[in-house]
């Protein structure tokens, strides 16, 4: 399962540079606004200790992380949603992820200009947001002219989508996106068919600089509004520095804590940024392992044993019988398979097992 976040930014906030770090990719980074023209993709691994000591435990040949697709979005400036700047591209590109990353400058510097010229993280939020917000606004408008024959003659579905839809205009009109929204079953339908941009989830990267004037210790106001803010758009975040991260590219895994030390930085941003990507996708990751290959399965959270195993082979699925499993705290616990069974630790569960993260799972089917 490949789904995608999508990096996105004000020019000059370090989306670019956070996509390096990432990816260990070099793309253009140079200070000045729409250096990235045309999406750059880096598939990441998602740092997860648990594979290594599953590999460790089967002394396997080969170690299969699970990942995440981020694309490195073109920058941004007000006026998108009416084609100002990259506008037109940067909505297409948008469209075709699953989330958003949305990178936020949290420091103050002087030599590194920013498009505004001030720095309030609010406002930078608010321009991006808006021009999502505005696209959306448009759709939902197109959408209710669509209706309205149908809702004229009494169509019930047409009804139903109507007040959804008019639920949906009335909050953009209040700047609140639809992912902040609650929906119920028969009105969930109605929404994801229209795939709002503001329906994505939204991650934000509170992006810092070592040894700056970080916003979170300045103790302005200006971090906690921040942070409100977040919340009420339903979005996340994650505080983190990518220009140390980005240095550290070259430096081997075990080094990077010293580094860090060194450098005055505050833990590792970048793992958490990973996992909460990964996360925010809604996703999960179940294991397969033997002395040829350990390897991390992503599936979506809530897929039951059958749809586990189309992630393996399609067979998998359509052919599924029962599936041997067990968790991977428990198989370690135990020493062995063999242990394992001993101890009643190893379930058979049929097709209607909803997996849970960490399963450990070998497939029987026909």
């Amino acid at each position: 399962m490949s789904l995608k976040m999508g990096i996105v930014g004000l020019p000059n906030v370090g989306k670019s540079t956070l996509f390096c770090a990432l990816t260990k990719h070099d793309v253009a980074v140079e200070n000045y606004p729409f250096c990235t023209i045309d999406p750059s993709v880096g598939v990441v691994p998602v740092p997860d200790s648990r594979i290594d000591k599953l590999s460790q435990f089967s002394n396997s040949e080969k170690t299969i992380p699970a990942v995440v697709e981020f694309v490195d979005i073109a920058g941004l400036v007000k006026g998108a949603s009416e084609g100002e700047g990259l506008g037109n591209k940067f909505l297409s590109n948008i469209r075709e992820v699953d989330a958003i990353l949305h990178t936020v400058r949290f420091f103050d510097d002087s030599d590194i200009t920013h498009v505004s010229g001030d720095i309030d993280p609010i406002k930078d939020m608010e321009v991006i947001n808006l021009e999502l917000m505005l696209s959306d606004l448009e759709q939902v408008n197109n959408r209710l002219q669509k209706l309205e024959r149908d809702v004229k003659r009494g169509d019930k579905d047409a009804v139903a989508e109507e007040e959804v839809m008019k639920k949906i205009l009335h909050a953009l009109r209040e700047s609140t996106p639809v992912r902040a929204l609650e929906f119920t079953e028969e009105e969930t339908p109605f929404v994801k068919q229209m795939a709002f941009l503001t329906y994505k989830p939204m991650l934000y990267a509170l992006n810092t600089k070592t040894g700056g004037h970080n916003l979170q210790e300045l103790n302005d106001g200006r971090a906690e509004k921040a942070f409100d803010y977040i919340k009420e758009q339903g979005g996340q975040y994650v505080i983190m520095d990518a220009q140390t991260e980005r240095d550290l590219n070259d430096v081997a895994d075990e080094d990077k804590d010293s580094f860090r030390q060194e450098l005055g930085a505050q833990g590792d941003g970048l793992v958490d940024l990973i996992r909460k990507s990964y996360e925010i996708l809604g996703l999960m990751t179940f294991f397969t392992t033997g002395d040829t290959e350990t390897r991390a399965w992503t599936i979506k959270k809530g897929s039951s044993a059958p749809i586990a195993g189309a992630a393996i082979h399609n067979d998998f699925k359509d052919k599924f019988i029962r599936a041997e499993v067990i968790g991977t705290e428990e198989l370690l616990e135990a020493g062995s398979y063999g242990k394992a069974r001993e101890l009643g630790k190893v379930r058979t569960e049929g097709k209607e097992y909803i997996v849970q993260d960490g399963d450990v799972m070998v497939f029987l089917h026909s």
